[in-house]
């Protein structure tokens, strides 16, 4: 997870209790400047995907809040999914796409001299991420040992 700004911080700790009461994962906040403006978003999802239509209910459930909680001089408030290719970054991520493929980046090279593969999540278990490669071989890994995993995309 990137450091969030002391706004994105307290933003991120307003919302989260009541993402969790509408079944929504808050993933993460910013706060920064884009143009002339300053954005405040808010990145959710939850397992199977985040619609539209989530994350306007969401808005409108927060943004009074924030209203009343916030110190904030943002110019434009946002939710969002995080997206697609958005990095993989901590064990509620793995444990979020468990059951979907991944395409993983290790900081060192397996037996057979490789750094990546493209794995299906199997499993979290004591703070290490289970993977069931393509050729049907395991590999453990801790969140350390992974230099970039993103959800793989077929098209």
């Amino acid at each position: 997870m990137a450091k969030r700004s002391k706004i994105a911080q307290e933003a991120y700790d307003i919302a989260k209790p009541e993402a969790e009461k509408m079944g929504i994962e808050l993933v993460d906040a910013e706060y920064k400047k884009e143009g002339q403006g300053m954005f405040l978003r808010l990145f959710v999802d939850r397992k199977g995907g985040i619609s539209i239509d989530d994350c306007e209910a969401f808005s409108k459930v927060i943004d009074p809040i924030f209203d009343e909680k916030l110190k904030c001089d943002a110019d434009f408030f946002e939710v969002s999914s995080p997206g697609l290719t958005r990095p993989l970054e901590d064990l509620a991520d793995y444990i979020r796409y468990e059951g979907e493929k991944i395409d993983v980046k290790t900081f060192t090279a397996d037996e057979s001299g490789s750094k990546s593969f493209t794995g299906k999540i199997t499993g979290v278990v004591e703070e290490r991420i289970q993977f069931e490669k393509e050729d049907g071989s395991v590999v453990m890994l801790a969140p350390a040992d992974i230099s970039k995993a993103v959800r793989h995309i077929d098209f």
